[in-house]
């Protein structure tokens, strides 16, 4: 398998960096430099006066190094909001001219790519963060993933690629990645090999993945790259780009049978080609020891490895602080053995620490999310993206402020996921609750409003869509939140128990502000 080193995209730089300065100078409009500049993984902010950068983090792997680096960008150079996002990737934003040019530059030399980051291009692979030390996961399926997304960079220069070509990897039927609806997707099974899903995504029009294979060696997963590749160039829709995904590859070949079938065709033709596509990838072991020191708590993860932990450090919204985060990479580089693996729900997992380390990462990572609620999802939100409607941040934020006010006991109140528009970044149709930002007609006005998604499902065997139940204006969100959490609190029960005991009762607390 051919791979890029990352030294090799600087000769791309310079036409980015004028492009970047034409923006600036106002010779540029704004969507003409988004045409240009995904490709790089960077956007401009709505406002057009500053830019956002996308750090890959294939498979949500962080090494000490990088977040080193990261830690170091902080402190040299202006950037105001770090974001993590369903992607698995980091985002720094409110960078001016200079620093955006110069922070992707000096990122590859430490091995982090933003190449393909945004635009038409295969996007950062994700993978179940806990993959090698979560306990009874089917099999590592990290390495598999990391090889996938050095794979894939091979296609940033192709012809003909969809709008996004999203690609997940799960190592258990929890399917935090979505693997079952990606673009392409490999689930892990019992017996060390992966089910193959393919022209699934969220978004417009949501489609499940459609099961190409089953029981792939892992060993064999590059050929159904190439062929998910060949697949879109043979039947994908460049008229219309509203359409330039693959998920309407089942509709424009008539359901998922067909498009199975016209899947395993273009298998066939890789796998007659003669190019060798064959893997080889060394399976880590993990050698550290604990000890003895007993943790325990919310954000305390006990590793497969005896003795060993990883702890969960969720920043609300995603939104980092930047401080917190410097502290914590200098504290972690003097611990053997840690890396950071990012969650496509925003979480932070510190792994492979001892009962004395992991004390004093959670001691370090306390300004987090202090339950299953205030680790709810958001996408950075229409103050800053140019596609988005309603400030997701924003909303949040109000809702987390409303329910510590009210009193909500922990565990009334579920994860929820936030979307500032119909992208569906906050992967709002995935969960129990999801809100995709709208607009709602009041004395025939339109005001700012989310529509409510109820009872999403991403489990692999149970995958639900969530239903759309109606459009609530944003400032009744947290009133309507808090009522909920109230009400669940008052029988005594958890949200799970209350949602399972209650089938409809989402639906009628909800009633009254959809109206």
């Amino acid at each position: 398998m051919h791979t890029i080193d990352p030294q090799s995209w600087k000769q791309d730089l310079p036409a980015f960096r004028e492009k970047t300065a034409e923006f600036y100078a106002g010779t540029l409009d704004k969507a003409s430099y988004k045409g240009f500049s995904g490709l790089y993984g960077s956007y401009a902010q709505k406002d057009g006066k500053a830019s956002m950068l996308r750090l890959r983090m294939t498979a949500g792997r962080m090494s000490k190094e990088k977040m080193a680096f990261i830690a170091d960008v902080l402190v040299r150079y202006p950037v105001p909001r770090v974001h993590l996002t369903t992607c698995q990737t980091v985002q720094l934003h409110d960078l001016d001219q200079d620093t955006v040019c110069d922070v992707m530059e000096e990122a590859l030399d430490h091995g982090i790519v933003t190449m393909g980051g945004g635009g038409d291009f295969p996007r950062n692979v994700t993978c179940s963060p806990l993959s090698g030390v979560e306990k009874g996961e089917y099999f590592d399926v990290l390495p598999w993933a990391e090889a996938a997304g050095a794979y894939l960079m091979n296609f940033i220069k192709a012809e003909k690629m969809p709008r996004k070509l999203k690609v997940g990897f799960s190592n258990s039927p929890a399917n935090v990645t979505h693997a079952t609806y990606r673009d392409l997707g490999f689930a892990a099974r019992p017996d060390g090999c992966f089910d193959v899903y393919s022209a699934g995504g969220l978004g417009n029009n949501p489609r499940f993945g459609v099961k190409v294979a089953e029981a792939v060696a892992p060993e064999k997963i590059l050929y159904y790259v190439k062929a998910m590749w060949l697949t879109f160039r043979a039947y994908g829709n460049y008229e219309n780009r509203g359409k330039a995904r693959s998920r309407y590859m089942q509709e424009t070949l008539g359901g998922p049978e067909a498009y199975a079938k016209a899947f395993r065709e273009k298998l066939a033709e890789v796998e007659a080609s003669g190019e060798n596509l064959d893997l080889t990838v060394e399976i880590p072991t993990v050698s550290k020891e604990g000890d003895g020191v007993v943790v325990d708590g919310p954000r305390v993860i006990a590793q497969k490895q005896p003795g060993l932990y990883a702890v969960a450090w969720h920043p609300i919204g995603g939104q980092v602080d930047k401080q917190a985060f410097c502290d914590l990479s200098a504290a972690l580089a003097q611990i053997p053995g840690t890396e950071l693996r990012l969650s496509p729900d925003q979480t932070v997992y510190i792994i492979s620490l001892n009962g004395e380390e992991a004390q004093r990462v959670l001691a370090l990572t306390a300004d987090g999310a202090r339950n299953a609620f205030e680790c709810s999802v958001s996408c950075i939100g229409g103050k800053t993206c140019q596609v988005g409607v309603r400030d997701s941040q924003g909303l949040l934020h109000a809702c987390v402020e409303a329910v510590r006010s009210a009193g909500v006991p922990d565990g009334a109140l579920p994860q929820m996921y936030i979307s500032g528009c119909m992208s569906s970044c906050g992967t709002h149709q995935t969960g129990v609750i999801g809100l995709r930002g709208a607009s709602k007609l009041v004395d025939g006005k339109p005001q700012s409003a989310f529509a409510l998604f109820i009872h999403g499902e991403s489990r692999q065997g149970g995958e639900t869509m969530g239903r759309e139940l109606g459009t609530i204006l944003e400032s009744r969100v947290p009133e309507f939140v808090v009522e909920l959490g109230k009400t669940v609190a008052a029988g005594g029960l958890s949200f799970a128990d209350w949602n399972a005991q209650n089938p409809d009762g989402l639906e009628e607390i909800a009633a009254p502000y959809l109206a």
